[in-house]
């Protein structure tokens, strides 16, 4: 008999592969020109049905029934979209509510489900974590932002193409450092500063000012992040 997690798993493996791996790329863009006209989209839709049901079993065809559906019809919706991370993301989120979904459905284990957010909500290391990871992407972000704009301000970027560039690195080099404070790797971690300082100020006709501008938003960002660690590590 298969377990409720295996049950989950096996969906979740099953839409990996016929989303992304079992796609070939003409399929995608027929979808993208004809929309709901286009026959691609319901080849996809099939197989990603037949991979399910193979996956999961016979037993289970009404779910695959459902995803066969669900599946059609978000991908035909996201064919309008633009072609971004954004809907990229809300495609992934909406077939991984269904699968989910599909999953209380059929189990309709929710004695678990309450003992596990009971236990969940009550931890509070893991309350400690989330709150430190959010802070260390936006909210530190803008702090780091107002104190460097002094030497913003003076750095040549018509198209604010290198802070737009510097908010995604900052916000990913904060969380990989404070996962390595939280489990004490201060070595990888220099090796993580000694990368991106060869990579960001090994150029030949970087300004003076953009250097200083690096080198200082990069200092505050680690600084920020080793210091927010400490304190999780402290208060979970």
């Amino acid at each position: 008999m298969m377990t409720g997690g295996v049950w989950l798993i096996k969906l979740i493996l099953s839409h990996l592969l016929t989303d992304f791996v079992f796609q070939p790329t003409s399929w995608v863009t027929d979808r993208g020109k004809r929309h709901f006209a286009s026959s691609k989209l319901y080849w996809h839709g099939l197989l990603t049905a037949a991979i399910a049901y193979l996956m999961i079993g016979w037993r289970y065809w009404g779910v695959s029934l459902v995803i066969l559906a669900t599946h059609t019809v978000i991908d035909g919706w996201k064919s309008y979209r633009p072609q971004n991370i954004r809907y990229f993301l809300i495609d992934q989120l909406l077939h991984l509510l269904v699968i989910a979904g599909c999953w209380l459905f059929t189990f309709q284990d929710w004695a678990f489900i309450r003992s596990f957010w009971q236990k969940w909500n009550a931890d509070q290391h893991f309350w400690v974590i989330l709150t430190a990871v959010i802070f260390l992407t936006s909210p530190s972000g803008i702090l780091i932002g107002q104190l460097t704009s002094r030497w913003s301000k003076k750095v040549d970027d018509p198209e604010n193409s290198l802070a737009n560039a510097g908010k995604w690195i900052g916000i990913v080099e904060r969380v990989i450092v404070f996962i390595l404070v939280i489990h004490d790797q201060y070595s990888a971690m220099g090796l993580l500063i000694t990368a991106k300082g060869i990579i960001r100020f090994s150029e030949k006709d970087r300004q003076e000012v953009k250097t200083e501008y690096l080198v200082i938003g990069t200092l505050i960002s680690l600084a920020t992040a080793i210091l927010v660690g400490l304190a999780a590590k402290r208060l979970g």
